[in-house]
């Protein structure tokens, strides 16, 4: 239960069950049933949990059951609505034991669920999984984790089970979401670029393979610009002597140009060159690309 002590909560042996057994799911509970966590799974449409129990994990008939079974209750479904639905069902069996919502929403739903379950007397923590199917259970999975730090304390050593690099990243429940969302924002603006930059090689022949070898240089130029990108946000101050927004801005609009003559579309593009002129307008072109955060942060 929450309130036992951090060692025998944190043993290999901790009870676990797992709500919802979409590929996601599947893989939480595979995680801790490798970790050697008795494992016991429910699923509202029966049929998905073969592999698990032949595995060594209990099938729970109801979702009743399957909380009753653990003093650990994992929960990941499609989002905090479907989450709710089973959560309210279960209301009366959840006190006593440990709510972990790794179901992917938004911070503002994140914090309803939380303080539904504050109502109901259920401590839980919400958390946001980082990493595809394939890598949950592995070292470099990464979870994020928001919540009570002493809850979080008590049950670390279990839920590594999922991935060698869980992150409580603060009490405020819907934090684990606020970070989830932020790198999601960067992964799909970076997705949307690089699909874009087959388009625009593309336009004029150049097949993507051909392309590809070269843009590992952008990425492995990333890791150092996200460092001191942060490091001036934080500080407010953008130094911009080895490349000004002036002119980068000059240079995204080179980009924007070339694919409007090839005809591709170009809303991203001409979005970014908006935001860079703003911000130039404000008086930040002598400035680093990092201070179109004022434009963004302060429209």
């Amino acid at each position: 239960m929450v309130g036992m002590t951090n060692d025998l909560a944190n043993t290999a042996t901790t009870p676990v069950s797992v709500l919802g057994l979409g590929a996601m799911g599947q893989a939480l509970a595979a995680a801790f049933l490798r970790a050697g966590h008795p494992t016991t799974v429910w699923n509202r449409t029966p049929g998905k949990d073969g592999e698990l129990t032949a595995r060594g994990a209990v099938r729970a008939t109801t979702a009743q059951e399957a909380v009753k079974a653990a003093e650990l209750v994992v929960i990941c479904v499609v989002d905090y609505a479907a989450a709710r639905a089973i959560m309210e069902t279960v209301a009366g069996e959840l006190p006593g034991r440990l709510l972990v919502n790794l179901t992917s929403d938004t911070p503002e739903r994140a914090r309803a669920a939380a303080d539904w379950a504050q109502q109901h007397g259920i401590e839980c923590l919400n958390g946001s999984i980082m990493v595809p199917v394939p890598v949950i259970g592995s070292p470099e999975a990464l979870f994020f984790y928001s919540g009570p730090r002493a809850v979080y304390d008590k049950y670390e050593t279990a839920l590594k089970a999922l991935g060698g690099r869980p992150a409580h990243v603060g009490e405020d429940h819907g934090l684990a979401a606020v970070y989830d969302m932020a790198l999601l924002d960067y992964f799909y603006g970076a997705m949307g670029g690089l699909v874009h930059a087959f388009a625009l090689a593309g336009a004029d022949g150049v097949r993507a393979g051909d392309l590809a070898p070269y843009l590992d240089t952008i990425t492995a130029i990333m890791p150092p610009i996200v460092a001191g990108t942060a490091q001036d946000i934080d500080a407010g101050h953008y130094p911009g002597e080895a490349a000004n927004l002036a002119m980068m801005a000059a240079g995204s609009g080179h980009v924007l140009e070339t694919a409007e003559h090839r005809g591709l579309d170009v809303g991203v593009l001409r979005s970014v060159k908006a935001l860079a002129d703003r911000a130039v307008a404000r008086g930040h072109g002598a400035d680093s690309w990092a201070s179109i955060f004022e434009v963004l942060h302060k429209p």
